[in-house]
């Protein structure tokens, strides 16, 4: 069966009218006739008893109704399905980010793409460092990253979504926690418990070169794999650490003061995204990202 005819059956079945069907499928009543004969030589059954006045489905045509109903509401499905996805409305977006430092900016993202456009799954992967998410996006396994870093390789677009300050987490009773700053030369004598050096933490890489700059290597005691650990050795007095304020706004432990790391300028904190991508959904979840997440001033 094709799909004309069964629309052509569904109209004759309704209307019990050849004239009035043919009316309706803006066609000409003897190709009409032509089609529903054709389609009872192919189904091998008589679907309508016709006479001079009237029209009247047989067993097989009363058979036929739902299923062919089943069959025209398919095809629409499939229809609004593919004119979805072609207008951004269904797909898949994955993003990577570092769980404590930005799960605050993806929620009201995520939350804004949930209510506008339901049929687009956001796949969010909460413990992904920035050079992980560089490499996921290279090898298509993410579509979208929020990262803090320095530089980026070719072939990578972004966009600024806010800017953030360094801070140091420095145990209650230590001696720089009441102070309004601390310098980096001042902590050239502390532990310092940070994240992971590998799958790559640009908050490592950094404490590295401030401290270099300063003529010392960090002694680093121990390593956490995410920000909620890390404040957690803090406040055992296991080491102080380096981290940025969305970390000491939204992870709070009375045991742990956060000092905010003199003559430093802001890090800007980006989405990310494969240029030249050319994913509907990627795009209408970037043009929701510039809603929830505009670009702040400078």
């Amino acid at each position: 069966m094709e799909i004309h005819q069964i629309r052509a059956f569904l109209a004759v079945a309704e209307e019990l009218h050849f004239g009035r069907a043919a009316q309706r499928l803006h066609v000409a009543q003897p190709p009409l006739s032509r089609t529903i004969k054709q389609l009872e030589k192919q189904l091998g059954a008589v679907l309508f008893e016709r006479s001079t006045r009237s029209v009247q489905l047989t067993e097989a045509g009363l058979a036929l109704i739902e299923p062919a109903r089943a069959i025209l509401d398919a095809v629409r499905l499939a229809e609004m399905a593919v004119t979805a996805a072609g207008r951004g409305q269904t797909g898949r977006v994955r993003i990577g980010f570092a769980g404590s430092s930005s799960h605050h900016l993806v929620g009201q993202w995520a939350k804004l793409v949930r209510r506008t456009h339901p049929g687009i799954e956001f796949v969010l992967t909460s413990s992904a460092y920035a050079s992980e998410v560089l490499n996921r996006l290279s090898e298509g396994t993410l579509d979208i990253g929020i990262v803090r870093l320095l530089f980026f390789p070719p072939g990578i677009a972004s966009r600024v979504v806010a800017h953030e300050n360094l801070v140091v987490g420095l145990p209650r009773e230590h001696r720089w926690a009441g102070e309004p700053a601390v310098h980096m030369a001042d902590l050239a004598e502390e532990a310092w418990v940070m994240l992971p050096s590998e799958p790559g933490s640009m908050l490592r890489d950094l404490l590295q070169r401030l401290a270099q700059n300063e003529g010392f290597t960090p002694r680093i005691v121990q390593s956490a794999p995410d920000s909620l650990s890390l404040v957690a050795l803090v406040s055992a007095d296991v080491g102080c650490t380096l981290t940025v304020s969305s970390v000491a706004r939204h992870v709070v432990n009375p045991e742990v003061v956060f000092v905010p790391l003199a003559d430093q300028g802001p890090i800007d904190v980006r989405l990310v995204w494969r240029e030249g991508d050319t994913s509907a959904a990627l795009a209408e979840v970037l043009r929701l990202s510039e809603e929830a997440l505009p670009t702040p001033n400078e």
